[in-house]
């Protein structure tokens, strides 16, 4: 079961993720700086690919409320690591903003993945705390 996930979660994620940093550098060629271009597509993409993982990655057929608050948490985890990293390497250290991305994209999913598969994605009932039965 996991593999199967795993699979369809890099088709997801390199299908989005291509686009999404085509998008991004037809942003950065003359419309917007690096890190609003990255404000912009990392929105769209955390809204796109919640839907996607939802129904193709992890098949989750429970409520959107709970689920969708916890994939938002994560990807502001993941939104605030991109952006010092851009800040960090490109303004600090000089790096290409292209490459500073593109490392972004390739380092994230492991830990998106873990977080999707065990906690925004699981049955909510386990997120309750147990009651005793008094």
């Amino acid at each position: 079961m996991i593999h199967q996930q795993i699979i369809r979660y890099v088709a997801v994620g390199l299908t989005l993720n291509a686009t999404l940093y085509g998008a991004y550098l037809v942003l950065t060629q003359s419309l917007l700086g690096s890190r609003s271009a990255m404000t912009l597509t990392y929105c769209a993409g955390v809204l796109i690919g919640y839907l996607l993982n939802r129904e193709i990655t992890f098949r989750f057929s429970g409520p959107n409320g709970g689920p969708l608050l916890r994939y938002i948490g994560s990807y502001c985890v993941g939104y605030a690591v991109n952006l010092v990293a851009l800040w960090f390497f490109v303004d600090e250290v000089g790096v290409a903003h292209q490459i500073v991305q593109a490392g972004a994209i390739l380092t994230m999913p492991a830990l998106l993945f873990a977080l999707q598969k065990y906690w925004v994605f699981s049955d909510d009932s386990d997120l309750r705390p147990v009651r005793s039965a008094s």
